[in-house]
């Protein structure tokens, strides 16, 4: 007997073909005119007093010289490796392990799962004959699953590789598909289809079930990851892609790990204890309340890839209000509807309001009355990293920190207008912090520094880089650390997801990667690659007037920080380059 209905595919089929698409295609070369209006600016040092002045000729090969330097300097002083932030990938491959296992433990209480955990283990429990062989079978059942998941992780990381992986979360094509992918998962959640395999698919592994034997447990797994695709599915694409952005080759395997091994345990548990069956609440409209709502939750999280895209390909359009305002938007829905002032076609009629429902309404409102106060600068600080900059805000009226006090540099210095233009400054307006001249070129960058004699300090940052905008709100907002970065430092910005083509003069072959760089963001990409031995955002790197590192009181070099959300912290590793500088 088929224990599954026929199942509509047509929808999965172009969700497959989707993801084939993202991965496939190569981030595309956007050219802009305020950029290449930049080619023909020259620097003169007529009224300035310093000598060996990179420029943009000889920067690769300035670059390479210290490089070569900084390797031979890493061999004498092995404490210059703190520069790589060792431990990092780690701590990712958690946090991908974390959130596969909260998608699967989601999954088991969509309508497609849920109601299969009596009926699977009643299976086992009457056909075993006996409880210890029933216990085997559900081991058996619950290793499947994830095997069956696993494997699926480790093709993506395969067959894309980790220079693929590393691409995605910057490539155009791949954000605004997976936008649209995830609007499509939202809308079937909300109940307008269901993204399902194949039938015939399901009743081939239905069959073979009924073989017995660890083949037919197998095969038992594989029919319910295929008939419950149209719950998990949404949650798998997200997990999977999300994973991949991460540009660790374990991580689709991680994340699929964590998501199978909380799909898989219920079944295994209730397996060794089938009365505690009896306690699971009834299968009921509630199933199809939390598919909705997470129906919801897909469409809010879609905005940010089209954020994503609209700052790295400078669209300039899906300002932080208009993000706020659809979050906000969508918080209400969810929040009307878990009160059920809202109903849709599959719904049951809610006649009164449980307590989990009460608890979880006062959260959503809550949490968009939080928001509000977003759409006229309030900086959000626990969201901030998945909102678009501050830069974007039409209309601001937070403060801007003043610092409490007096610069740490005895007065403000000009920079002499013989430096030219900042170069590529209308390109990042968008990601400017307020109250901050950022310059955004390493060589100009150099050259200010010797006019106005401060060290630069580098932000290696990107636009779709989530922990750069959480420092950029949480700690540079900081009085003390804002005063430094105002006024004891030449702030340069190296934006490395710009898509911006460098002009076919600039274009180059890189000697570390061996790759050719045709866009500015790979340029900056390769110098923080080459140079201080990271691929990670943010990373924060203090340098002299000639481009050398600045050394501490023992002589050694001030090692590079990464993300530092300890404000004390931060405040020691900027006064550290400060000092450094001053001797």
């Amino acid at each position: 007997m088929k224990l599954f209905n026929k199942i509509n595919w047509l929808p999965t089929s172009l969700a497959i073909v989707t993801l084939l698409i993202i991965f496939g295609i190569n981030s595309p070369k956007a050219v802009y005119a305020a950029q290449k209006g930049d080619k023909d600016t020259t620097v003169s040092t007529n009224d300035i007093q310093f000598t060996d002045i990179p420029t943009a000729a000889d920067s690769i090969a300035i670059r390479k010289k210290a490089a070569d330097s900084a390797a031979k300097a890493a061999v004498a002083k092995p404490a210059v490796k703190q520069k790589a932030p060792a431990g990092e990938k780690p701590k990712t491959l958690w946090q991908i392990f974390i959130f596969g296992l909260l998608g699967g433990f989601t999954a088991v209480i969509l309508p497609c799962i849920y109601p299969l955990l009596p009926l699977t283990v009643s299976f086992f429990t009457k056909k075993s004959g006996s409880r210890s062989k029933a216990i085997g079978q559900s081991l058996i059942y619950g290793a499947s699953i994830i095997v069956i998941y696993v494997t699926l992780g480790l093709l993506i990381s395969i067959i894309f590789g980790s220079d693929a992986l590393n691409q995605l979360a910057t490539n155009g094509i791949f954000n605004i598909f997976f936008f649209l992918l995830l609007v499509v998962f939202g809308i079937s959640f909300l109940g307008a289809f269901e993204i399902t395999l194949p039938s015939s698919l399901a009743n081939k592994l239905d069959e073979n079930a009924d073989k017995g034997g660890l083949a037919g447990i197998f095969f038992m797994a594989s029919t319910l990851v295929v008939v419950s695709f149209s719950c998990t599915g949404p949650i798998i694409g997200t997990l999977l892609v999300d994973a991949a952005s991460k540009g660790d080759r374990l991580g689709p395997a991680i994340g699929m790990f964590g998501f199978s091994l909380a799909l898989a345990l219920p079944f295994t548990i209730f397996a060794l204890f089938p009365s505690a069956l009896k306690s699971l609440p009834k299968s009921g409209g509630w199933l199809n309340s939390v598919k909705v709502v997470l129906g919801f939750l897909e469409l809010a999280f879609a905005l940010k890839f089209l954020s994503n895209v609209d700052l790295a390909y400078h669209w300039d359009w899906f300002d932080r209000e208009i993000f706020l305002s659809l979050w906000i938007a969508i918080g209400l829905l969810i929040g009307l509807y878990l009160i059920g002032k809202i109903k849709f076609s599959h719904d049951s009629d809610v006649p009164y309001l449980s307590i989990p429902r009460v608890f979880l309404s006062i959260i959503v409102f809550a949490f968009v009355i939080y928001m509000i106060p977003g759409l006229w600068g309030a900086p959000l600080k626990s969201i901030s990293a998945f909102l678009p900059p501050e830069a974007t805000q039409d209309f601001n009226l937070s403060s801007i920190p003043d610092g409490g006090g007096a610069s740490t540099s005895s007065a403000t210095v000009t920079v002499p207008a013989s430096i030219g233009k900042r170069k590529y400054a209308e390109s990042y307006a968008r990601i400017k912090t307020r109250g901050l001249d950022a310059w955004y070129d390493y060589d100009q960058a150099l050259q200010v520094s010797k006019a106005i004699h401060k060290p630069i300090l580098i932000d290696f940052t990107g636009f779709n880089c989530v922990n750069c905008r959480k420092m950029e709100a949480n700690v540079w907002s900081d009085p003390e650390v804002f005063k430094r970065l105002k006024n004891d430092f030449v702030l340069l910005q190296l934006v490395v997801d710009d898509k911006a083509s460098l002009l076919p003069e600039e274009q180059f072959v890189s000697d570390y990667s061996g790759k050719k760089i045709t866009t500015l963001g790979g340029k900056w990409s390769d110098l923080e690659a080459k140079r201080f031995n990271s691929n990670s955002q943010p990373l924060y790197v203090m340098l002299d007037s000639d481009g050398n590192f600045l050394k501490d009181a023992s002589g050694n070099d001030i090692p590079t920080s990464p993300a530092d959300y300890d404000i004390a912290s931060y405040i020691r590793f900027l006064d550290s380059g400060i000092a450094a500088f001053k001797k």
